[in-house]
């Protein structure tokens, strides 16, 4: 039955990265699946076809993408506050779909003024992702109120969504989230867009092209990296693993798209003595990163968190890339035995592990292949949109046959936990 979807995405949305590619794809499934869907999000980001899109007031100082924790946020949020409510009274939606902790925050708010169900697309741990930002330490004053906050935002949720099985474990052994509202729907990708290089006369010209862009020289091997820079998503780390792997293997060149803070990566590079092998273009659209992938021989993810998914690991396998990777929960889940695993956080393993890779192309070659394959198989959008509707549906009959959701055992549940740390 079409539903009237409110989605909230506190961020600046489209901005080109993980998390708003999932928000974007989750988006146009659900509208090509028959459902009215209006987004609510940040003044700033770009506008997608196709998409009907709610900004909240302008903010004049801030054009550029908010990226993680800020305490620009907390403005912000009051004005995406403003703007949700607005949008909610006048849509009248039928769910709230919100996305981030400050979304479900927002959402729990409209869940009680409209008496709708909250879906919450959890895609990583509030408090985590402020030390992966080195916004908020583990032993601060703040952690355990903002913990005991996380908590609480969190059991709002009629259901909540994660990208990854390990990310539901964790909200089960940490937070004692309840097992019967909690689903996975694993990060998945446009199997169509993102494909293998398919040996064509259009595709291999564009590739000349993108060389030349780059400037790439004729014969190097290119290892791709697309996503955000940053420490936590293990920038840093791979440019220490490209100078040991660079010192033995001088054909090779890193191609590491996104941003933000570019000229203190590239200067890092060169005091390196890297520069000549790494090429850092900025942002990448995402309309167009699949081509840029093409250029590939093997795809990196070091992503040093291990609350989070890393949706860029679909986009590597639907390539038909292989994958060297951090061995992280997440990273197991996307690749299961066809991941290229290095030790987490070892700039060493990392460098050995793109040696090993490099080396023996018809091995890596078979598993970027398999990669693809899993990919086809269980990782298109057309698959996740049905999941998404079956927990819609579960969660409005519950909502319809009047049983207590997110807020009454919420309360219980917060109570409970509040003599806990009190006798702590």
């Amino acid at each position: 039955m079409p539903q009237t979807i409110l989605m909230i995405a506190p961020t600046s949305f489209f901005a080109d990265y993980g998390c708003h590619v999932r928000i974007w794809q989750e988006a146009k499934v659900l509208q090509q699946r028959g459902h009215r869907l209006v987004i609510a999000t940040y003044h700033n980001g770009d506008d997608m076809p196709g998409l009907d899109i709610r900004r909240s007031w302008d903010v004049p100082w801030i054009k550029r993408a908010m990226v993680g924790s800020s305490r620009h946020k907390l403005y912000l949020d009051v004005a995406l506050s403003y703007r949700a409510l607005e949008t909610a009274l006048r849509l009248r939606p039928t769910i709230v779909h919100a996305h981030l902790h400050e979304g479900a925050l927002l959402g729990a708010a409209l869940k009680r003024l409209l008496g709708v169900p909250l879906i919450f697309d959890f895609q990583g741990s509030m408090t985590a992702e402020m030390i992966d930002h080195r916004f908020l330490r583990a032993d601060g004053r703040l952690y355990r109120p903002l913990r005991h906050l996380e908590r609480l935002i969190n059991r709002q949720a009629d259901a909540l969504i994660t990208s990854t099985n390990n990310a539901a474990e964790m909200l089960l052994r940490d937070f004692a989230f309840p097992a019967e509202r909690l689903h996975t729907v694993i990060d998945s990708i446009n199997i169509e867009r993102f494909r293998p290089f398919d040996g064509s006369p259009a595709w291999a010209a564009e590739q000349r092209r993108l060389r030349a862009e780059l400037n790439i020289p004729e014969g190097r091997r290119i290892v791709v990296y697309l996503g955000l820079l940053a420490p936590y998503q293990g920038t840093n780390v791979l440019l220490e693993a490209a100078r040991r792997l660079l010192a033995d293997m001088p054909d090779v060149h890193f191609l590491i798209m996104g941003y933000p803070d570019v000229t203190s990566y590239q200067r890092l590079a060169e005091s390196l003595g890297i520069a000549g092998h790494v090429s850092l273009p900025g942002r990448v659209l995402y309309k167009g990163s699949h081509a840029y992938l093409a250029l590939g021989d093997v795809a990196v993810a070091p992503k040093m968190s291990e609350t989070e998914g890393s949706g860029k690991i679909p986009q590597y396998m639907a390539m038909g890339l292989p994958v060297v990777t951090f061995d992280t929960p997440a990273s197991r889940e996307y690749l299961r035995d066809l991941g290229i695993y290095a030790a987490f956080g070892s700039a060493d393993d990392l460098a050995a592990k793109l040696r090993l890779t490099l080396e023996q192309p018809e091995w890596a070659g078979q598993l970027g292949a398999l990669g693809r394959a899993r990919a086809v198989r269980v990782l298109s959008w057309e698959r996740a949109g049905q999941q998404i509707e079956e927990i819609y549906a579960e969660v409005l009959e519950r909502h319809r046959e009047g049983q207590p959701a997110g807020d009454l055992v919420a309360a219980q549940q917060d109570e409970q936990d509040a003599v806990v740390e009190e006798g702590a």
